[in-house]
């Protein structure tokens, strides 16, 4: 993988832009110090180095009503490339798994699985995830608050 040379302007710009994505380069010229020219050059540069690799909305879970975040580490029967392709290809059509991660050590995968409750977690543990084939052992941890939060870790 080649890294991209990244100066301070390329940082102000990223990081400008994990607060407001929607910024105009107008605002974000201003906001970094240069001119709407080099600036726009410069997130196209970052976007065609896979540096910026989209834009979204952030949007508040509970506001949604999904108030329960639970995190659940998952251990196959087998590590084998069929084995995790069969688990990573059930996880995509899950929408109640935010996030997954393909661990090291003594599990092999990190979810975090978002529901309106316990009773819905409940129901998706033992409906969906406990049936996927390949799963040897799941183990919950429920988070009381989150401490940090973060998109990506800039320079």
């Amino acid at each position: 993988m080649n890294t991209p040379n990244i100066d301070e302007f390329d940082v102000k710009i990223l990081r400008a832009l994990q607060q407001d994505g929607r910024m105009s380069v107008q605002e974000l010229a201003q906001t970094v110090g240069l001119s709407a020219t080099p600036v726009s050059r410069r997130v196209k540069k970052l976007e065609d180095a896979g540096v910026i690799h989209g834009y979204s909305a952030l949007i508040d879970e509970t506001l949604l009503g999904f108030g329960v975040s639970v995190f659940v580490s998952v251990q196959l029967d087998k590590q084998v490339d069929e084995a995790l392709a069969v688990f990573e290809a059930s996880i995509k059509e899950f929408p109640e798994v935010v996030d997954c991660w393909l661990m090291t050590g003594n599990r092999d995968y990190l979810l975090r699985i978002a529901t309106r409750g316990l009773a819905d977690f409940e129901q998706f543990m033992t409906g969906k995830l406990t049936k996927i084939p390949g799963v040897a052992s799941l183990e919950s941890s429920i988070p009381l608050r989150r401490v940090k939060s973060g998109l990506a870790r800039t320079p």
